[in-house]
């Protein structure tokens, strides 16, 4: 891991760096879990992130805005750190690439909701029933 801070790092021209963009399990609302789908066909689909930077040139998005990138059209995560110390993973993903942006977090599981152990989730047989 990169003892680099977030902070630190500019995006040059009009290049989009992005975070959260999620890979991992799922959970709907009805408590039904998605498997990671990452790596297989059905993944094949666009992904939510949120901007973290954006180089001086770059004009149609803004930092803290969440866009839709079609698939493949983000690089490999690079882990870099938060302020408080936390990791975040880095991607660069390409500007006509972009479909849509959200100033808002979109809410369900084909748009990033996580669970796992990590996010303190637990599912219980009652959270299937009526």
């Amino acid at each position: 891991m990169s003892k680099v801070k977030i902070s630190q790092v500019r995006p040059v021209q009009a290049h989009i760096l992005v975070s959260d963009m999620n890979f991992g399990e799922q959970k709907t609302s009805a408590g039904i879990i998605l498997k990671s789908d990452d790596g297989k066909s059905e993944g094949v689909k666009p992904r939510w992130c949120k901007v973290r930077a954006i180089g001086k040139d770059q004009t149609n998005v803004k930092i803290g805005e969440w866009v839709l990138v079609e698939h493949g059209r983000w690089t490999r995560g690079l882990e870099l750190l938060e302020e408080d110390g936390t990791v975040v993973t880095i991607r660069r993903v390409d500007e006509n690439g972009i479909l849509m942006t959200t100033d808002e977090r979109p809410v369900g599981p084909e748009f990033g909701t996580f669970t796992t152990a990590s996010h303190g989730s637990e599912i219980r047989p009652e959270d299937f029933m009526r």
